[in-house]
């Protein structure tokens, strides 16, 4: 774990420092401002409810963690990751607790949260068993509603690896491709299996999840980001 946690977070770096990463940061911002607005509409939030964040980042770079900015008034937030996210403490001193983590078994009792959030995390939880087992713990942890966003696999950027259009290919090949030029750590299924709208339909239906809509962001026409919201009956 700790070696993973290593190679993500020097990856991020890299990312953050390339020419492509300055330029599309604004753009960013602002899909991840649009994510919070349709987060607060649909899941109808307020800063009495309580939240779990599922993936929070241990950054403190603006485009980090927007959920945490715009929470800043409400005490009843509890951060769930597989890294050490202490750093984030001072900056969010209104955070209740910080729990290191597995987000497809967090052992945390059913129901505990009015809303459970994750942004950019479902792409990195590893198999599509994973992937069903990760959005399985957020609607058992729930009580009225699931905020899952993920990017879309059949955007013509991958913004993990800032590559055009290999990401379409079976994934097998593509896994091939980013190992052969040096990208091992996002060559893997357990760092990133990007997902499709039919992927997350097909999770609700594995689950028996009838009450969901799937909003799709886009991004120069077409949709960059797809955000599945759940609502418990």
């Amino acid at each position: 774990m700790e070696e993973k946690i290593k190679h993500r977070v020097q990856t991020y770096s890299e990312s953050k420092n390339s020419f492509f990463y300055s330029f599309i940061k604004k753009t960013i911002l602002n899909a991840r401002e649009k994510f919070f607005n349709h987060f607060k509409n649909l899941t109808k939030y307020n800063d009495n409810q309580s939240l779990l964040d599922i993936g929070t980042t241990p950054s403190l770079d603006s485009e980090q963690n927007v959920i945490l900015e715009k929470t800043r008034n409400n005490k009843n937030i509890t951060c769930l990751s597989d890294q050490d996210c202490n750093i984030l403490e001072k900056k969010y001193s209104n955070i209740s607790k910080f729990i290191i983590g597995n987000g497809i078994n967090t052992n945390l009792k059913d129901m505990s949260f009015d809303i459970v959030h994750s942004n950019a995390t479902l792409e990195h939880v590893g198999s599509y068993d994973n992937q069903i087992a990760f959005v399985k713990e957020a609607w058992r942890l729930s009580k009225n509603y699931v905020f899952i966003q993920t990017p879309n696999r059949f955007y013509p950027i991958d913004f993990h690896t800032n590559l055009p259009l290999i990401h379409w290919l079976p994934k097998k090949i593509h896994r091939k491709i980013l190992k052969f030029i040096g990208l091992n750590f996002y060559s893997t299924e357990e760092n990133l299996n990007l997902l499709s709208e039919s992927n997350l339909i097909d999770i609700c239906k594995e689950l028996e999840i009838k009450n969901f809509k799937i909003i799709k962001h886009r991004l120069l026409f077409m949709t960059s980001n797809l955000i599945l919201v759940i609502k418990k009956s």
